[in-house]
């Protein structure tokens, strides 16, 4: 019999933005009272595992959802399988402590993108993903450059070897614990684009939104996240759906840049302040830029309409 993590669950990938380093500027816009959990945006899943962790989401109904297939399929894979999705990673973690590099580009273009591209074939590639292939995204993931999720044009995941002494590929307790998260029920996880995903939230409601980050300058995005991208349409949908749940008295939290763009979308639009929705700036670390020098603290938007208790 495996043992029972006793300690906090946490999040089994790597997430360029996650918010692991920011949850305790998010703690004091948790709402005291909710009937359901609403993530759209799930990545690494920080916010879920903290308010878990927390015993926040016990009793509760919780709808965690992204766009990216890879993301939901993995975590499919780790809630239904995950002693096999363990037993493919103690061998990928064997073979880099030897192959270093080599054995990473080894998988990344011999094997996880050939499988990946014959999952995506599929109509429902997160349901046809498997324990092996979500093996394989830990594994790309825990020792590829910063943690990044990117596809190029073709649907090719194409991030570089990271440079790693020692990192922790197969955490077993870790990934039983999160199979145990996700698996309590009333818990559903599943790919939907964030505004079918909101179409109903209201009141009763919290909703934790995490989306790809406007870009602070013309030079600062990233290849995408998904194929599609994510960019100032998408967050002028974002914010027309923020507002909307916010007059349906939805519990809201958003986390984005302070660019420009969510400035004006949020901070300084009149439709969001009569909704209740306030701009508050936090430091935040951010740590994807090639340059360590360039990783410091910077400014970002916390935008809710929940107002900020002691924790």
């Amino acid at each position: 019999m495996r043992e029972v993590r006793t300690g906090p669950v946490r999040p089994i990938l790597k997430w360029a933005g996650g918010k692991r380093q920011l949850l305790p500027e998010l703690r004091p816009f948790y709402p005291h009272q909710f009937d359901r959990y609403i993530e759209p945006f799930l990545g690494s899943g920080a916010v879920f595992l903290d308010l878990h962790n927390m015993g926040l989401l016990k009793g509760r109904k919780v709808a965690l959802s992204d766009i990216n297939a890879d993301v939901i399929g993995c975590y499919r894979s780790v809630r239904d399988y995950p002693q096999q999705v363990v037993g493919h990673l103690r061998v990928l973690e064997r073979d880099w402590r030897t192959g270093g590099s080599a054995h990473f580009y080894e998988i990344r273009d011999g094997v996880f993108n050939p499988t990946r591209r014959e999952v995506f074939e599929a109509p429902n590639p997160a349901a046809a993903y498997t324990p092996e292939l979500a093996a394989m995204l830990i594994y790309l993931n825990r020792t590829g450059f910063n943690g990044l999720f990117r596809v190029n044009g073709r649907g090719q995941f194409n991030v570089p070897a990271g440079r790693y002494a020692s990192p922790l590929i197969c955490d077993e307790e870790n990934l039983h614990a999160w199979s145990d998260a996700l698996g309590t029920a009333g818990r559903t996880i599943r790919v939907w684009p964030f505004d079918r995903a909101l179409a109903h939230a209201g009141a009763g409601d919290f909703v934790y939104l995490d989306p790809p980050y406007a870009p602070l300058s013309a030079t600062a995005r990233f290849t995408s996240y998904t194929a599609d991208g994510f960019g100032p349409a998408e967050q002028e949908l974002l914010q027309q759906t923020v507002i909307q749940m916010a007059s349906r008295r939805a519990s809201v939290l958003l986390s984005n840049s302070a660019a420009p763009q969510i400035r004006q979308l949020y901070a300084q639009h009149p439709r969001a302040r009569s909704a209740g929705l306030r701009a508050t700036t936090v430091a935040a670390r951010r740590a994807i830029n090639s340059r360590a020098a360039s990783r410091g603290p910077v400014r970002e938007y916390l935008i809710t309409n929940v107002a900020r208790r002691s924790v």
